[in-house]
């Protein structure tokens, strides 16, 4: 059972008791009547053929409160799209399937790069910014929420609290992050959050002051949790990166807006566990050493909005403030893991930890070396603007792929 301390800027919302998910669901089926509700898969083609998709399709089968379902299909060829379509089939017709590299979809952004306008690369994060669109385009739902399609430990209940706090009558929440504890096979995972993300806010906090932003950041539980929901004025106003610093971009983007008072985190699983990344090494380019200097990256790039100059002298007062900040973390959590009879293996966190150190010092020296450089994705309000009718042409070219497949398969 959860704690109820209210910590931070934001509102959190605990699990303190286990209420059927019947009652929930009811409640939702009701407020769904004046806030219709979206949901958002981005989804690689890969997943369908992985363990936890189709456990989570199996799911929201039985969740009859959503309007729509839009799932944003990446890495998929023509058979791979129509095996896509069979495979979501039984969701219903409220499902939509966005083949985004398909041709419709793909001319579409040739028009947006000619303006300048298109997602510099393909990733979650431009499936994300596509799905949104399609969501401002159907005009079906008030509300979206989005979780990632690798959860193992997956049921409806997750996505019930998700939306509970956006569609509630006398709530007034414009954006809710899903937090969760990461416990699985009896260790405690997280790496990313434990180890990087919290020690590096509270480094920054302690090397360039106290600031809103860094307080706001650290008073959520996950800020990397890929589970979150928003209205439709957040969906169509914000700025997103295409690299692993979406998450981050779009807390940044949020605070912008809203600040803490619209903003809330709400518990969503007691245990959640999805695909875990390696940690990988910066000459590959992958894995937890590349999400984790997406990250640094994105977080210096906010600081400089508030005028926070950032020198090669900074970036290396961060990494040492840091490496104690981590090092502590790392026996906090090794002392949690014994009192609760888990695994954690202190010299693998360790050596993990080093990684991360690079990671500040890469992303330094990137940010440095390219200060100009602009990842985030347009708001739709400025498509809108270049582009008054694209909205209505993207939901056009969703439907036309989707009346092919359904020819295709009769």
């Amino acid at each position: 059972m959860a704690d109820f301390h209210q910590n931070g800027v934001i509102t959190t919302l605990h699990r303190l008791d286990e209420r059927p998910i019947e009652a929930l669901e009811a409640e939702l089926r009701s407020f769904a009547q004046s806030r219709p509700m979206s949901l958002v898969l981005p989804c690689l083609y890969s997943e369908l053929e992985g363990d936890a998709l189709p456990d989570i399709v199996a799911e929201l089968a039985q969740v009859d409160y959503l309007a729509e379902i839009i799932i944003g299909l990446d890495g998929a060829s023509a058979e791979q799209y129509a095996h896509a379509h069979e495979f979501f089939g039984c969701l219903g017709p409220r499902h939509r399937l966005l083949w985004n590299d398909g041709p419709r979809l793909q001319a579409l952004y040739d028009r947006l790069d000619g303006e300048g306008l298109a997602p510099a690369r393909p990733g979650k994060g431009a499936n994300v910014w596509n799905c949104l669109g399609y969501f401002l385009a159907s005009g079906r739902g008030r509300v979206l929420a989005m979780h990632d399609c690798d959860i193992k430990t997956y049921d409806r209940d997750l996505l019930a609290r998700l939306f509970y706090p956006m569609v509630h009558p006398n709530f007034t929440f414009k954006f809710a992050k899903g937090y969760y504890a990461r416990i699985a096979d009896g260790s405690i995972n997280g790496r990313v959050v434990r180890l990087f993300m919290t020690p590096i806010l509270r480094a920054l906090g302690t090397v360039v002051g106290e600031m809103d932003y860094l307080n706001f950041m650290d008073s959520f539980r996950y800020p990397l949790s890929g589970e979150m929901a928003m209205s439709a004025s957040v969906a169509q106003a914000i700025r997103i990166p295409s690299d692993w610093g979406l998450e981050v971009g779009i807390l940044a983007e949020v605070h912008r807006t809203y600040g803490g008072n619209a903003v809330c985190q709400v518990d969503i699983a007691n245990h959640y566990d999805h695909k875990h990344q390696p940690v990988a090494d910066h000459e590959a380019n992958t894995g937890l050493a590349k999400m984790s200097t997406d990250i640094a990256k994105a977080l210096y790039r906010k600081l400089a909005t508030y005028g926070v100059t950032m020198t090669p002298e900074t970036i290396r007062t961060i990494k040492a403030v840091y490496l104690r900040n981590a090092l502590d973390a790392v026996e906090r959590f090794y002392f949690d893991a014994q009192i609760n009879g888990l695994e954690l293996d202190r010299h693998q966190e360790e050596k993990t930890v080093e990684v991360f150190v690079e990671s500040i010092i890469n992303a330094g020296e990137e940010y440095l070396a390219n200060p100009m450089e602009v990842p985030f994705m347009p708001t739709w309000n400025r498509v809108r603007a270049a582009f008054p009718c694209f909205l209505d042409d993207f939901h056009a070219a969703v439907e036309a792929d989707r009346t092919d497949a359904i020819s295709s398969a009769g």
